[in-house]
């Protein structure tokens, strides 16, 4: 016996989700021109909210100018100095190249890379405000 017999279970209604790898039809426009004030770091991730889109990532993210690597972080590792760069600087472009990355350009001339490397598991969760739902990658 499991212990679970005489449990009425009550349906729960699903959140809409999209899950693994960057689905095409994601828009994140609404951080086109806002910015960053605050990163929150956790032992297994890097929170970041752009005006009304909040980031929850837990592979690896880079930050570059030019082809330059300035900064990094990833699970189990403090952040890199170099993520101060980006903050209180306004996003001017978003763009997904493939189903494997969001990169955000940034008025100061810095890409952020966010990329799905974990095949796995979730890599990141995207949640806009006044959107039901998340998005789970």
């Amino acid at each position: 016996m499991s212990g679970l017999e005489g449990i009425h279970w009550m349906p729960v209604k699903a959140r809409p989700t999209s899950m693994y790898r960057v689905p095409p039809d994601l828009d994140l426009s609404p951080v086109i021109g806002k910015h960053t004030t605050q990163i929150g770091v956790g032992q297994f991730d890097l929170q970041i909210t752009f005006g009304p889109v909040h980031f929850a990532v837990q592979s690896p993210i880079r930050i570059f100018r030019g082809k330059e690597l300035i900064a990094q972080w990833q699970e189990g590792k403090w952040p890199d100095p170099g993520f101060y760069d980006i903050m209180n600087v306004e996003v001017l472009q978003c763009e997904i190249p493939n189903d494997r990355q969001i990169v955000l350009h940034f008025e100061n001339g810095l890409e952020m890379l966010l990329e799905d490397s974990l095949d796995q598991y979730e890599s990141m969760q995207i949640f806009i405000a006044g959107r039901p739902g998340q998005w789970i990658i």
